[in-house]
């Protein structure tokens, strides 16, 4: 039977999809400032195997879903895969029902390792911390030059970024429903703040339009390390009451997981024939013959427990 996106979205974010983006990643990273990316022949040979292990991880799910790109379902899938994310989690609540509940569980059993297993797993979030750190000499803002103050005023873009966005979530929850007049115009008023500052930054500094794009390389990556690094310190962030914010900034992010895969599977279903090549290969007749008959076979052995 076909499963929803979202169904699958629930059993492979973790093991499969996230890591994969991950190792997407860096293969783009490695292609633009690689040693091996000015060869496209030596970058194939070096790449192709972990390309090849990337993409199976992202659409393996999907080319053994039956009518997994099959344009009208990923559409109906989609818009389930919206309902899920935005639907706010409640103690009754599912994880099937909701992305919130289902995020809680993930983090289960982070509230029940020891002291040196949120230790590790701090550690390990250091790796985006460590790409922000490898990319940001990268900028043609950064002019070339090696300064440990490079890196550090890098972060006040994520700072920036997180108080805008802080300013957004408190008008939308105060404004948004009541007076939504004063809610567009803080709204305006933060696009207006977003566009002066890169007036600026044309202005004054060596900044270029590819920094923009090269910045989401840097920090995207950053925000998911510090999700990480929260999850470790939900109690304490708790108290603190800046747990909501994680919750929402974490909920953008897995959004943005769900279409960065989504979108390869909406394109095979747009074209026209994959779907027909799939359902041959999923029902193909010796295949589902020989699926039969090894069923057969296992149960026709003998029960040890007799």
């Amino acid at each position: 039977m076909h499963e929803r996106f979202a169904h699958i979205y629930r059993l492979f974010a973790r093991s499969h999809f996230v890591k994969g983006i991950e190792l997407v990643l860096l293969l783009i990273v490695y292609m633009s400032y690689g040693s091996a990316g000015s060869n496209p022949t030596s970058y194939i040979l070096i790449s192709f195997s972990s390309w090849f292990l990337a993409l199976s991880w992202l659409m393996a799910p999907f080319l053994f879903n039956p009518s997994g790109f099959d344009w009208l379902k990923t559409v109906e899938d989609f818009e389930n895969f919206l309902d899920w994310i935005w639907y706010e989690g409640g103690i009754s609540i599912k994880s099937e029902q909701s992305w919130e509940a289902w995020w809680y569980e993930e983090q289960e059993h982070l509230q029940n390792t020891g002291f040196w297993g949120k230790v590790l797993e701090v550690v390990l979030s250091l790796r985006f911390f460590f790409f922000q750190y490898g990319i940001v000499y990268q900028l043609n803002i950064a002019n070339n030059s090696k300064s440990i103050l490079v890196y550090l005023l890098s972060w006040i873009y994520i700072v920036v970024t997180l108080v805008f966005y802080m300013i957004l979530g408190v008008a939308s929850r105060r404004y948004s429903a009541k007076n939504h007049i004063y809610y567009r115009l803080i709204q305006s008023m933060v696009a207006l703040s977003v566009i002066l500052l890169v007036i600026l930054l044309f202005e004054f500094t060596a900044f270029e339009f590819v920094d923009a794009v090269v910045s989401l390389l840097a920090f995207l990556p950053t925000g998911w390390g510090l999700i990480s690094i929260a999850l470790v310190f939900r109690p304490l962030l708790v108290r603190l009451k800046v747990w909501p914010l994680v919750v929402s900034v974490a909920r953008i992010y897995e959004l943005g997981f769900g279409i960065i895969v989504l979108i390869p599977v909406a394109v095979l279903s747009w074209l026209p024939g994959f779907q027909s090549m799939q359902t041959r290969i999923l029902f193909n007749e010796a295949f589902s013959r020989g699926l039969q008959i090894s069923r057969i076979l296992v149960g026709k052995r003998p029960n040890p427990g007799y």
